[in-house]
This record gives structure tokens, C-alpha cells and sequence, in this order.
């Protein structure tokens, strides 16, 4: 099994598949980063050489922020939004939707289960 980012990839799928198992790394990422390595697309993971996973460890080390790193500056963005007081740091605070949605109906992800409201039956 091979190990990139701190990620254990499956072994049977393709590359480009394994590595969007790696957070920040899409489908998009993932062609480039077998372009960048000049690996085929149908290639499987374990039909890859060490040197060839060594090499792409390299380019996403290198050159795309991933895991922890994005997660961590994800979490300072918000904290940031949080602590000027903007609007979408009031949003992020009250766990409500931020990019304009509506909440009236809906937003049931953000706003968690529905809460019923006692003496409202008609």
C-alpha cells in the first residue's frame, strides 16, 4: 500500500483515482500531477516502481498544499472571518449558510436537525 501526504492510497484503483484520496487533490490535480511524473492515466497503483511513488511524493510535496497544511490554513481563513465580524464570519459563528442560500426552507446541513417548536400544532 502506498503511503503519500500521510494518506494510505488503494493499491488497485488508478492513479489518478488513488490520489484524490489525498485532501486538496481532485481529478484535475491528479492528471497534472501524472502529467508532471509522466505516468500513463490507465497505470495502476501497484503497478507502480518505489522511484515512480518517491517522485510523485516529491511534486505534491513541492509544488500543491494538502492535508494538514490546507486544513490548518482553511481553519485560520475562518477564524479570520470570525474575528473581523464581516458578514460571512457573523454566518460562519451562527453555523449558518454563508453563500447567500436560502435558510427559511432548507440549509437542514448547517443548521443540523430540525428542532421542533413546542405549542405549534395547526
Amino acid at each position: 500500500m502506498a503511503r503519500i501526504a500521510g494518506v494510505n492510497i488503494p493499491t488497485n484503483k488508478r492513479v489518478e483515482i488513488a490520489l484524490s484520496y489525498i485532501h486538496g487533490i481532485g481529478p484535475a490535480k491528479a492528471r497534472e500531477i501524472c502529467g508532471k511524473a509522466g505516468i500513463a492515466s490507465e497505470r495502476r497503483v501497484n503497478q507502480l516502481t518505489d522511484a515512480e511513488v518517491l517522485q510523485i511524493r516529491e511534486i505534491i510535496d513541492r509544488d500543491y498544499m494538502v492535508e494538514g497544511d490546507l486544513r490548518r490554513e482553511v481553519a485560520v481563513n475562518i477564524k479570520r472571518l470570525m474575528d473581523l465580524g464581516n458578514y460571512r464570519g457573523l454566518r460562519h459563528r451562527r453555523g449558518l449558510p454563508v453563500r447567500g442560500q436560502r435558510t427559511h426552507t432548507n440549509a437542514r446541513t448547517r443548521k443540523g436537525p430540525a428542532k421542533p417548536i413546542a405549542g405549534k400544532k395547526k
